[in-house]
């Protein structure tokens, strides 16, 4: 198998680079578009009290709609469509998989899930540094990184590897 078969033989890495929205706008929207394509999604985080504070957030966005989702640790949550952890488990059966905050992704996760989404903030340079080491860690699994950016407006995919 050559090296490009093999990149397209595991999962595609989806970073998105924050600039202009945060985490509490940016992540709604990718929720959104998750369940529209019938995944179930475990986002990671690192903190647990981060995670309740976002946790609040999801219940108050979007205006117009419901974005069915809770905290890990209750009875329930191998039924949550959208679950949020500082755990490796996914208690949820989650075929697609959302980091934060520089929450770690292993290679049997990048290669296995519909999709991982990586979001770091741009404005924190410690957030970009641990970014750019995590596409150092997709690459050498094989996986196809992409690289997103609202630096101009809109995202917009500025590199793949």
């Amino acid at each position: 198998m050559t090296e490009a078969a093999d990149k397209k033989a595991g999962g595609e890495v989806f970073f998105y680079h924050m600039t202009r929205s945060p985490l509490e706008a940016t992540l709604p929207v990718l929720l959104s578009r998750s369940l529209e394509n019938e995944w179930r999604v475990l986002v990671r985080g690192t903190n647990m009290q981060r995670l309740r504070w976002l946790d609040e957030k999801l219940w108050q966005e979007p205006e117009d709609g419901f974005l069915p989702h809770a905290l890990s640790g209750g009875p329930h949550d191998a039924d949550q469509p959208v679950l949020l952890t500082a755990e490796a488990a996914i208690p949820n059966g989650a075929n697609a998989l959302i980091s934060i905050d520089g929450a770690d992704i292993s290679d049997i996760e990048m290669t296995g899930m519909a999709r991982v989404s990586i979001m770091f903030d741009g404005n924190d340079p410690d957030a970009v540094a641990q970014a750019r080491g995590q596409w150092k860690a997709v690459v050498a699994a094989g996986c196809t990184a992409k690289y997103w950016s609202q630096e101009n407006g809109p995202w917009e995919m500025k590199a793949s590897s």
